[in-house]
């Protein structure tokens, strides 16, 4: 299994860029981010049949305004937006997907 590991973190006017241990490099736009967060609240979740239920989102101007990250121990890191929403955890790998 290979780890993927996060060297550096920068904001550069709308995007956030990612230098990965491999050498690779991301590119990601706000919008990108904020639409693509992977918490229950944004993607859904299973009922208790299974079924995934998916809320409809809505966002404004300040959805893609990004305040400040956190990185969550050495596998994600956490946005923290605007208009309040911050309870995506994004995981390296994911991070690597929406960039690809």
């Amino acid at each position: 299994m290979n780890v993927i590991k996060l060297q550096n973190i920068a904001v550069m006017g709308g995007e956030l860029a990612l230098a990965w241990a491999d050498g690779e490099e991301s590119y990601l736009g706000f919008e990108l981010l904020r639409k693509g967060c992977p918490c229950a609240a944004c993607q859904g979740e299973p009922d208790v049949t299974g079924m995934v239920v998916v809320p409809q989102v809505v966002h404004t101007e300040r959805s893609f305004q990004l305040l400040r990250h956190e990185m969550i121990g050495g596998y994600a890191i956490q946005f923290f937006w605007a208009d309040g929403h911050s309870s995506g955890i994004y995981s390296f790998d994911y991070l690597r997907k929406l960039a690809s």
